[in-house]
């Protein structure tokens, strides 16, 4: 007898959902049993709630912890009614045309605790459909070009956080040890982009630049992705020059992105 434990429907589907939301927003994060536990529901309840919410990017996973948080899809649900429109399509805007000029997947992203969280994408001419959605997912700061910006200019006390933590490993290319991502993220600042060259996915690299607000402070990074064969290290430096051109035009929009944060 399938039972509405097993197959959660109607209305209380959507109650256990959004108890999910409310669960995630006072713990910050959670685990697939401990949500189970919160509800009363059988963990493989909580589990199909979960996927359901992270399909529409309400939630999102740890893909180095296995926990979930909230997403960013609530953030583009409110800011249909509280953010300025003209500016998020102006950001959108800009990374459309870098992304027709440099060929691959252009991101906007932003520091979020620990991680950071694409906010912005677009696809370029040469991006395939196999390409993932990088809006609303959370990436390690140490092995993306994105997270090494954002964290290079992070506060000293996040800096320091990561540092020492423990670095998970993506690749055989990913930064493992503390003081070689510390050298990284100084050489960020010598030379004011970063890069991810195979670190958190194979045959895939980076090249990220910062976003500074009108008074100078980096509220996010902006980043070009793609296939090793196109970013590699002859091209790198080029790369950043041209975002750092997009990243300064981006300077008298990016209010929106810090209040994001």
């Amino acid at each position: 007898m399938v039972t509405s434990e097993q197959h959660p429907a109607g209305s209380q589907a959507v109650d256990r959902a959004l108890s999910i939301l409310e669960i995630l927003a006072r713990r910050g994060e959670s685990s697939v049993g401990a949500v189970a536990v919160e509800l009363g529901v059988h963990k493989s309840t909580a589990s199909r709630l979960l996927a359901a919410l992270e399909r529409h990017g309400l939630v999102v996973q740890s893909e180095w912890r296995g926990t979930y948080q909230l997403g960013f899809g609530l953030i583009r649900l409110a800011g249909a009614t509280t953010a300025p429109s003209s500016v998020s399509r102006e950001l959108q805007s800009i990374c459309d045309t870098l992304a027709q000029s440099l060929n691959d997947t252009v991101n906007v992203a932003i520091l979020d605790e620990l991680a950071c969280i694409n906010v912005v994408q677009a696809m370029g001419r040469a991006s395939v459909a196999a390409v993932k959605e990088y809006v609303g997912r959370r990436t390690p700061l140490h092995a993306t070009s994105s997270g090494k910006v954002l964290l290079a200019y992070a506060p000293p006390e996040i800096r320091e956080k990561v540092l020492s933590l423990p670095l998970a490993a993506f690749t055989d290319r990913t930064i493992g040890s503390p003081s070689v991502l510390r050298a990284a993220l100084d050489q960020v600042l010598d030379q004011g982009w970063a890069t991810n060259d195979e670190q958190w996915e194979r045959d895939t690299s980076a090249v990220a630049v910062p976003v500074r607000s009108l008074r100078g402070d980096v509220v996010a990074a902006l980043s070009v992705t793609g296939p090793s064969t196109r970013i590699n290290p002859p091209r790198f430096a080029d790369i950043a020059s041209r975002l750092q051109a997009g990243a300064a035009t981006m300077s008298a929009h990016v209010e929106f992105l810090a209040s994001l944060r």
